[in-house]
């Protein structure tokens, strides 16, 4: 058991204890209907600085193209949010899932494109390899945590879609811009674990 592990499992346990206020996507979904379930996986490395997994999606991709994301997908039926975001994980990046020790599951996000969005947060080794499936993720980088869980990276930005003007979140991290619902799990992560204290 590790410091970071006792540490992320004690932050989640605390915040998850109390209420805090849940940054949500106010876009209707589009028809009405249920929201399919999906989950990501925070992969957080261990190390003395640990950063957080992210990928770019292809640029081809029919859905969200080029954005960045975290490692994630659908639920298969019968799947539990852990086992897909581990599965999915495995899929997109390579990591086994057996490297992953999970922390647990935080507020499901929905998004209006109509997916209700589970993440699970995990620690990873810092010597994990990283081996990218390309039909999936045209990049990956490793952002740092205190970086990008910091409420000072975090900005409100407006973006207009079908004639209104909807509110989401941007971190810009190098060259890296984090926004939508990747930006919002992140917001959200931020206030339930209170890694800045």
């Amino acid at each position: 058991m590790s410091a970071l592990f006792t540490r992320l499992t004690e932050l989640h346990r605390a915040g998850h204890a109390k209420p805090v206020e849940l940054h949500e996507d106010m876009r209707s979904l589009p028809g009405g209907g249920e929201f399919r379930p999906a989950a990501v996986l925070a992969a957080i490395t261990e190390r003395a600085n640990p950063g957080i997994l992210l990928i770019h999606r292809p640029s081809n991709m029919r859905a969200h193209p080029g954005q960045v994301a975290f490692p994630g997908g659908k639920l298969d039926p019968g799947e539990s949010p852990v086992e897909a975001a581990l599965r999915e994980t495995h899929e997109e990046l390579g990591i086994a899932p057996e490297t992953v020790r999970v922390i647990g599951e935080s507020d499901s996000y929905r998004t209006g494109t109509g997916y209700r969005i589970t993440p699970v947060v995990g620690l990873i080794p810092s010597d994990t390899d990283v081996f990218p499936n390309p039909t999936e993720v045209a990049a990956w980088f490793e952002a740092p945590l205190e970086y990008v869980l910091n409420p000072a990276n975090q900005r409100a930005v407006e973006f207009e879609r079908d004639g209104k003007v909807w509110s989401t979140w941007e971190i810009i991290w190098e060259e890296h811009r984090i926004w939508g619902a990747t930006a919002g799990l992140l917001v959200n992560l931020t206030r339930r674990l209170n890694w800045h204290g």
